[in-house]
């Protein structure tokens, strides 16, 4: 079972050096001009020409060998419940096997596969701040986790509310998976959320597993969470007409899943990027599910929406990054000075038909994860679930 991974204990230096291509995760401006990343104790302090920056005093050095860098890649719809085990497919390690994906951060829509899941008041308080204070002390292989997402409850008051937010609670997990399933009892829990700064998201479609039940475009609507969750169903989508509605209807994030319906997640797409609101999509897998885990499932998202949603690749990573960072309020997700170093250096796989990696993604391939680096330390090297790399780089020094 994959444990907390150890946090650097001094002073360190970080300098990644010989880049062929910086991703930046920002829509605006998606591809950076430099060869070069410094770090310093975990978080970005310069980007650039090799010539340009201070390397004086770096205590790890990688050579990239003309690879590509990119934010790590974030996972907006999981479903955690203890350490790196999950009892809806019964498999160890699944977050470890995630960061061999380019996942570096998690976020919890609810543990909701927790054997014996209280749905008492003060049960499912006391569960979501255990698994709040549970997954940022483990940080399995050094991912971030940001977990503690109850699942509402009819006999929730607003001090309940104030409660869990005063003891760390930022996020609800999905409603609609509890007994609040109509408009008007998930807008007055959500706006009770908001007021003490937890974030909402909604589950959208029919069911995905028995207790579960319908949510349409009017409570969807109505609840105005956050997030619409999986508006491309899990599995079950909506009609096309009804995320259309949704898309139209709200301003709040446009969340797309692996375990969805892959033709209503190009049709969200399509219709996000007719309305110029792109800045709102982001991916999750919605994992561990009935369909089982999937380490690759945020790259495998990346490169559909590239290749049949004809999305340029280095904006379909921008959905997996630095949009999620932004909705999330992460200090991660984006390369700029300042944000935690948290990078996946990639590069097109062998014999993939493109002739570099952004070409490679567009034609429907998974690219090769050779490094991951999670607050400036290295975490993994050469992935063992992607193909492998053209180009892998190197620790040269350390």
């Amino acid at each position: 079972m994959a444990h907390d991974a150890p946090q650097a204990t001094g002073p360190s230096k970080l300098v990644i050096r010989n880049i062929g291509l910086i991703l930046s995760g920002a829509l605006e401006k998606p591809i950076l001009d430099g060869d070069t990343i410094v770090v310093e104790n975990g978080k970005i302090t310069a980007i650039g020409r090799f010539k340009d920056v201070d390397i004086e005093g770096a205590t790890t050095i990688v050579d990239a060998q003309g690879t590509t860098v990119a934010p790590g890649l974030i996972d907006s719809h999981v479903h955690p419940v203890a350490g790196d085990w999950t009892p809806r497919q019964n498999q160890i390690n699944w977050i470890d096997s995630y960061l061999h994906g380019g996942v570096t951060t998690m976020i919890s829509a609810g543990e909701v596969h927790m054997p014996g899941r209280p749905r008492d008041v003060v049960g499912l308080k006391a569960m979501a701040v255990f698994a709040q204070r549970a997954f940022w002390t483990l940080r399995p292989g050094g991912v971030k986790v940001h977990a503690g997402a109850p699942v509402i409850e009819c006999e929730m008051v607003e001090e309940d509310f104030k409660e869990m937010a005063a003891n760390g609670v930022k996020l609800l997990g999905e409603v609609g998976l509890g007994g609040v399933k109509d408009g008007p009892t998930a807008r007055k829990m959500v706006g009770w959320a908001r007021k003490y700064g937890i974030q909402s998201t909604i589950h959208t479609g029919g069911p995905s597993i028995p207790g579960s039940g319908l949510i349409d475009k009017d409570v969807v609507l109505e609840a105005d969470t956050d997030v619409v969750g999986h508006i491309n169903g899990g599995h079950t989508a909506l009609p096309d007409d009804q995320i259309r509605c949704i898309c139209e209807g709200c301003k709040r994030g446009l969340e797309l899943v692996h375990n969805g319906n892959e033709r209503s997640a190009l049709f969200t797409l399509r219709t996000a990027r007719e309305m110029g609101d792109l800045h709102r999509v982001i991916l999750g897998t919605d994992a561990p599910a009935g369909s089982g885990v999937q380490p690759l499932g945020i790259l495998r998202m990346v490169s559909m929406l590239s290749s049949l949603g004809e999305l340029p690749a280095e904006i379909a990573f921008c959905l997996a990054t630095g949009n999620t960072a932004r909705m999330r309020q992460l200090d991660c997700g984006l390369i700029e000075v300042g944000r935690s170093a948290d990078f996946v250096i990639m590069d097109k796989a062998q014999h993939s038909p493109g002739k570099n990696i952004l070409e490679s993604v567009q034609l429907g391939d998974l690219p090769g994860i050779g490094m991951t680096i999670i607050d400036g330390i290295v975490r993994t090297q050469r992935s063992r679930n992607t193909p492998p790399a053209g180009k892998v780089p190197e620790v040269v020094a350390k």
